[in-house]
């Protein structure tokens, strides 16, 4: 089932949103319901804090039914502690929007057609579940002391940042996991949705499942100049200082 939150100044704990839909499934408009009409939740108020709360999408494994929001953010100054966000590909959206899309329809949902506004928000001790592009979006968004559980091989997060942002997605004492069965190597830390991608990990925990090459360009070659990948004090299996491409910077 779908909710939309759009009351401002709201404090919200202890409650479980859930839903099922997918990308692949036919709205009753004729079209697929494509990544955006897909969410559990949809948060476009502001000034919002949520704490103890579950936000699912149980449409399953991304190999199969494609995107599917659990957690659709799209208001300003949102903040959550000690939350579970659960999916499988395009987990959590932190809007906003690119200015345009690749394809028909790629953004048909509820925010198609509004204008772009830059977007900030704080994740605390918060667990988040994913496989492609789970964490993905135009927003700053802060994550301190959270977990990114891989449960697919994947990209943690895919960040379509707006050029004139200076700070995209910043993980800070985080640390990046995987279910049982993930294989070694699998998942990366990002890769860019659009060429102004803007990532930085601190002091964050990598283990066997994070590539040694760690980022990955989405075969854009323009956008190894227009990114901004940064990572400090990685450790664990998974971090390869050595190992990681030219355009990354290494604090």
């Amino acid at each position: 089932m779908q909710s939309i939150l759009s009351k401002d100044n709201s404090d919200i704990k202890n409650v479980i949103y859930s839903g099922d839909l997918y990308a692949r499934k036919l709205h009753e408009d004729g079209r697929p319901y494509h990544t955006f009409r897909t969410y559990s939740l949809l948060v476009d108020g502001n000034n919002i804090s949520f704490e103890n709360c579950l936000f699912e999408n149980t449409a399953g494994r991304g190999e199969n039914v494609g995107q599917a929001i659990a957690l659709y953010l799209d208001g300003n100054n949102i903040k959550l502690k000690n939350c579970i966000i659960f999916g499988h590909q395009d987990t959590l959206f932190l809007g906003p929007l690119p200015p345009k899309e690749y394809e028909k329809d790629g953004f048909l949902g509820p925010k198609q057609f509004t204008q772009r506004e830059d977007r900030t928000f704080y994740f605390e001790s918060c667990i988040i579940y994913g496989g492609v592009d789970f964490i993905f979006g135009g927003a700053t968004a802060y994550f301190d002391n959270c977990q990114f559980i891989s449960n697919e091989a994947g990209y943690v997060f895919a960040p379509c940042t707006p050029e004139h942002v200076k700070e995209g997605f910043v993980a800070r004492n985080c640390r990046f996991l995987c279910q049982e069965g993930i294989s070694p190597g699998s998942c990366f830390i990002a890769r860019p949705w659009r060429d102004y991608a803007k990532v930085r990990i601190e002091n964050c925990y990598l283990d066997y499942h994070i590539n040694p090459k760690g980022w990955d360009d989405w075969g854009k070659k323009a956008a190894r100049d227009r990114v901004l990948f940064e990572e400090k004090n990685s450790y664990g299996p998974g971090a390869a200082d050595h190992k990681r491409p030219e355009y990354v910077h290494i604090l």
